[in-house]
């Protein structure tokens, strides 16, 4: 017997990993694993992520089923859920899709390991992104630090490759056929139901060829909602890239970002605890606890900034362009620590994905791999007026905005901005 391990990819089409697995000449048995090491980091019982990945799972095995086949699920530590199974089953070969995270290398490398005792070869693949770790270098081999150039060797690239889909629907038959399998309630995992979890998405060919024209507008339903999707591998990345390489560039631009990161993390691994640019260590950040606070509960007094708290708060979802926007006046505004500011993303967004959390709030912050430079700062009335100049979507979420019971401004843009770039200048200027 030979295993599937279900992580990122929960899918059963177009998924690397398994399309080798169901190629082989032993039957299949799927397995998925809820990692006590992570669910035992989230302060939430009724996770939002949590539950939309309990249901799929679900749903996955569902579908197995129907073939005949089932999914073995599991909660625990991934190496004593190994050591288990090693115990009681002949297994030959365990295939899975590269996990990127540090996290995820350390796991795998210690199942690896196991494995390796018991005579199990363990055969990893990319999945998750088109191109990975040393895919798309300079002439020279090394990493590129700076998107531009990155994004038109990455496209120069895909030209040069096929991106057909893994066909593993015609070897559905190769599944283990087994008795279903008893799984665990989400209430045994120490989780409760969220009925506030919505991951409907839009991937129709018009939305992406009107992206860029809607893409900047949270009023509007531009953007695909795909986040969740790719983070846990619902949908397949190599769909999305070929719908977008033929309905429109800039949605492919975004994909390539996430490609960005991905190779930024790999070849760069202490971005994921410290600015990608060392001087900027040295900024002295008020960290004021209050003031966080007051940010993370949708209470600054500026609408469009609280309109985006809010709606992540309530929902697990913030659109990216006001992602920008309250990322830049926490870190700028407000001068807290960058990394505030992605641990309570990472908290709470559907689409986590520590590459592109980590990349984008560096971006924010100045302190990134080709971030925005330090002096840019977003006045928050001007990004209304140009994104939002009618409210319909701060109305939205903040429609107390013309109430007495409205908060004051937290701190005023001017004076804010002021004290941003002399705090900027200042740890710039000492020796890193």
């Amino acid at each position: 017997m030979n295993i599937h391990w279900f992580r990122r990819d929960l899918r059963l089409s177009d998924n690397a990993a398994l399309y080798h697995a169901l190629k082989r000449q032993q039957p299949v048995q799927p397995i998925f694993i809820f990692d006590k090491e992570i669910l035992s980091k989230l302060t939430e019982n009724d996770d939002k992520r949590v539950n939309f990945i309990y249901e799929t799972i679900l749903q996955l095995k569902s579908d197995l089923e129907k073939i005949g086949a089932t999914l073995w699920i599991f909660y625990g530590s991934p190496i004593d859920v190994w050591k288990t199974i090693c115990s009681q089953y002949s297994i030959e070969e365990v295939f899975v899709n590269h996990d990127y995270e540090p996290y995820g290398l350390k796991r795998d490398e210690s199942v690896e390991a196991l494995l390796d005792e018991h005579h199990v070869q363990f055969h990893s693949y990319k999945d998750i992104v088109i191109f990975e770790k040393d895919e798309v270098t300079k002439d020279d081999g090394k990493p590129y630090t700076v998107f531009t150039p990155y994004s038109k060797k990455w496209k120069a690239k895909l030209k040069e490759v096929d991106l057909q889909s893994y066909p593993t629907e015609k070897y559905f038959n190769r599944f283990r056929m087994a008795e279903p399998f008893e799984a665990p309630t989400l209430s045994s995992i120490g989780f409760q139901k969220n009925e506030t979890v919505s991951t409907q998405f839009n991937l129709d060919k018009e939305l992406v060829k009107q992206y860029h024209l809607n893409r900047n507008y949270p009023a509007l339903p531009g953007t695909s909602r795909a986040g969740i999707h790719l983070r846990f591998g619902t949908i397949s990345i190599r769909q999305l890239a070929k719908d977008a390489q033929e309905g429109n560039e800039v949605y492919l631009n975004e994909l390539i970002w996430r490609d960005f990161y991905h190779q930024i993390l790999h070849h760069f691994p202490q971005v994921a605890t410290r600015s990608f640019k060392p001087l900027y260590d040295n900024i002295k950040w008020r960290n004021d606890e209050n003031e966080f606070q007051a940010w993370c509960e949708g209470r600054t007094g500026y609408p469009i900034v609280d309109a985006g708290m809010r709606e992540l708060n309530a929902t697990g979802f913030m659109h990216n362009r006001v992602r920008m926007i309250t990322a830049s006046f926490l870190c700028k505004h407000l001068l807290i620590d960058w990394r505030w500011g992605e641990h309570y993303f990472a908290k709470k967004l559907l689409d986590f994905d520590l590459a592109a959390n980590n990349g984008g709030w560096q971006w924010a912050a100045g302190c990134g791999t080709d971030a925005a430079p330090y002096f840019r700062i977003f006045s928050p009335s001007e990004q209304t007026k140009k994104f939002d100049s009618s409210l319909i979507y701060i109305r939205q979420w903040v429609p107390e905005i013309d109430a007495l019971s409205y908060p004051l401004p937290i701190v005023k843009h001017e004076l804010a901005r002021e004290r941003c770039l002399r705090i900027y200048k200042e740890g710039l200027a000492q020796e890193s």
